[in-house]
């Protein structure tokens, strides 16, 4: 489970009351848990606090509007991605525009990149049904 310092926290409560109207869109769907995937809204990482995380995928989804078209703030944010990244988060960057025009196809996207991203990672998608794992010392049978 990543988190932040107190103060990030704070924050990301306090956003989660302020989301855009593209984000608000998102979450209503991301709630409902397509493919079967669980995703955080707001969620403190760091210094940082990421639009969207399914924790499973280690996947943050951030949601770009028109303030991110500019080098400065392009630069911020390939440094952030880059910090995510060492600790194992791959992001993906979704235009607030293409949220507005096709929600679904957002979502499906999304859908196919964490399905991708756990299959790559191993985690296993269901708990086997034979059981709790042997404890120590015990041969599998």
């Amino acid at each position: 489970m990543i988190t932040g310092p107190r103060e990030t926290v704070k924050f990301a409560r306090k956003l989660r009351s302020e989301m855009s109207l593209p984000e608000t869109l998102l979450w209503r769907e991301l709630r409902k848990r397509p493919g079967g995937h669980k995703f955080r809204r707001q969620h403190p990482a760091g210094e940082y606090v990421l639009d969207f995380y399914c924790a499973r995928a280690r996947l943050d989804i951030e949601v770009d509007g028109w303030v991110h078209d500019n080098a400065a703030r392009a630069e911020q944010d390939r440094l952030r991605s880059a910090v995510l990244r060492s600790q194992g988060i791959a992001t993906t960057r979704v235009s607030a525009k293409r949220v507005l025009e096709d929600l679904e196809a957002v979502v499906r996207r999304i859908v196919v990149i964490c399905d991708e991203r756990i299959e790559k990672l191993g985690v296993p998608l269901h708990r086997p049904s034979d059981g709790p794992p042997p404890r120590d010392g015990e041969d599998f049978q």
